[in-house]
C-alpha cells in the first residue's frame, strides 16, 4: 500500500514537472515574440521611443504613488477607528468604576488601565498614520505634476511612440498572466 501511495507521487511530481516544463516553454516563446515585436516596432519608430521614456516612467511612478496614497488612507482609518473604540473602551471602564463598591473592584482599575494604554497606543499609531497619508499623498501630487509636465514638454514624442508603449503594455500583461511577476525587460 506504502509503495502505491509512492508510485502515485511519483507520478504526480512527473506531471508537475511536465507542466513546470510547458509553462516555461509558452513564457520562454511569449518572452521572445514580445522582445522581437518591441525590437521591430522601436526599429520602425526611432528615437522618439527613448525622449518619450520618462513620461511613461512618471506615469508609472505617478500610478504606484496613487496606490500607495490608497493604502496609507485605508491605515488612516483603521487607526481612526481603533482608537474611537479605544476611548469607548475607557468610557466603559470609567462609567463601571463609577458605580458605588466598584471605585476600588481590581478588575475595573486593571480594565481602566488597559484602555487607557490602548487609548494611548490607538494615538500614536493614529498620529503616525496621518502623517504618513499627508506624506504620500504630497508624493503623489507631486508624481502627478511631473507627469503633466512631461506629457506638455514630449507631447510629439509621446504621440509617436504610444503603439510601442501600448503594445510593451499588452506584452507586460500577457507575461504577467503567464506568471511573470516583474517589470519587463528593462532594456526595452
Amino acid at each position: 500500500e506504502e509503495l502505491e501511495h509512492l508510485n502515485e507521487a511519483n507520478a504526480e511530481i512527473n506531471r508537475g514537472e511536465l507542466e513546470l516544463d510547458a509553462a516555461r516553454s509558452r513564457y520562454r516563446r511569449a518572452l521572445s515574440e514580445s522582445a522581437r515585436r518591441l525590437n521591430a516596432q522601436g526599429s520602425q519608430l526611432g528615437t522618439c521611443i527613448e525622449r518619450a521614456r520618462p513620461y511613461y516612467e512618471a506615469r508609472r511612478r505617478a500610478k504606484e504613488a496613487q496606490q500607495e496614497t490608497q493604502r496609507a488612507a485605508l491605515r488612516y482609518e483603521r487607526a481612526v477607528g481603533m482608537h474611537n473604540a479605544a476611548r469607548e473602551m475607557v468610557f466603559v471602564a470609567e462609567q463601571g468604576m463609577g458605580t458605588g463598591k466598584n471605585r476600588l473592584d481590581p478588575t475595573w482599575q486593571e480594565m481602566l488601565n488597559h484602555a487607557t494604554r490602548k487609548v494611548n497606543e490607538a494615538e500614536q499609531e493614529r498620529l503616525w498614520s496621518e502623517r504618513e497619508h499627508q506624506r504620500v499623498t504630497r508624493l503623489c501630487q507631486e508624481a502627478e505634476a511631473e507627469v503633466q509636465r512631461l506629457q506638455k514638454s514630449l507631447r510629439r514624442d509621446i504621440a509617436r511612440s504610444r503603439p510601442y508603449f501600448e503594445l510593451k503594455a499588452q506584452f507586460n500583461l500577457r507575461l504577467e498572466v503567464l506568471g511573470y511577476t516583474g517589470i519587463y525587460w528593462e532594456g526595452h
